[in-house]
């Protein structure tokens, strides 16, 4: 790990940058004394786990869900009748 002060960090930014993009980690003093730390950004792993259309093909909405009555939304996604611990509402 190198050490800068901030003179050179100004004038050589652009390097410094590109030695960044590359895994470098710079720090940057000024007067002597650390006080920045020019580091690489480390990419984060995307979570695929939880995408829009991962149930793409697997579930049929029909036509006129936006017109069913709540009875009729509970039956198809809890099954015919009511879904347990719902009786009596």
């Amino acid at each position: 790990m190198e050490t800068v002060n901030v003179h050179e960090a100004k004038t050589h930014l652009s390097r410094l940058l590109d030695r960044a993009a590359k895994g470098e980690t710079i720090t940057i003093a000024k007067a002597g004394k650390p006080i920045a730390k020019l580091v690489p950004i480390e990419e984060t792993p995307i979570d695929t786990s939880r995408r829009f259309g991962f149930m793409r093909g697997q579930i049929k909405i029909p036509d006129d869900f936006d017109t069913m009555g709540q009875a009729e939304i509970e039956a198809m996604i809890y099954g015919e009748g009511l879904h347990e611990g719902d009786e009596g509402q």
